[in-house]
């Protein structure tokens, strides 16, 4: 008998006027693509009411779908204020926390934080605006709410690969598909002196500086 997930699916995105859900179709392909290998039911309909939600919005929004394994799910709408253009958070490295690099769930969003609220925990709001996850091999994996990017020698912009231990977040795929973007596997030394982003598909790339 195969036992119900004890946990949902999140999918967390921003929705302008006129223009629905930023980067819709990849957030659609990653959120199938859960439901598809979790065996998770009845995803269209969710997906339907979403895109009914986004394209009402007269004021850029942030949206979150919960979608749970028997096809309930639940749409939370947010008003959305961007970021300042120059906004640098401030980031700092889990020591409580790390990433399984083999972990079954990391290639999914899911609700299952544990071990990213341990990591949030580990400094105040004041010392970072972003913790930094390692996996069991020393590499650098992901934020808590983020994926992580570097400058690199030639200009192009880094990133941890999956096999580090990291979510498939939207913005990252994007800017990979458009060859902004390559993977590479990172350590916290090749954080040093280099330029940082970390970022999500709802607020974008925000510029970083790592604190010890």
């Amino acid at each position: 008998m195969t036992q119900t997930p004890d946990f949902s699916l999140i999918e967390t995105m921003r929705a302008e006027p006129g223009a629905g859900i930023v980067r819709g179709k990849l957030h659609q392909a990653r959120f199938h693509n859960s439901t598809r290998k979790l065996g998770f039911a009845k995803a269209e309909a969710a997906w339907k009411a979403l895109d009914k939600a986004a394209s009402a919005v007269d004021a850029p929004t942030r949206l979150r779908l919960e979608f749970w394994p028997d096809g309930r799910f639940e749409i939370q709408s947010a008003g959305f204020t961007p970021l300042p253009i120059d906004a640098v958070w401030t980031l700092r490295i889990a020591t409580s926390a790390h990433l399984a690099s083999n972990g079954p769930l990391l290639r999914h969003k899911t609700s299952r934080r544990t071990v990213y609220d341990a990591a949030r925990a580990d400094y105040s709001r004041e010392d970072a605006d972003e913790v930094l996850l390692l996996n069991e091999k020393g590499e650098v994996c992901e934020g808590t709410i983020t994926n992580l990017f570097v400058t690199g020698d030639d200009g192009d912009l880094l990133t941890p690969p999956l096999s580090s231990g990291c979510l498939a977040g939207v913005l990252r795929t994007s800017l990979i598909c458009a060859r902004k973007a390559r993977v590479q596997t990172l350590r916290p030394g090749d954080l040093v002196g280099r330029t940082l982003y970390v970022g999500n598909s709802l607020r974008g790339l925000i510029a970083g500086r790592l604190q010890s």
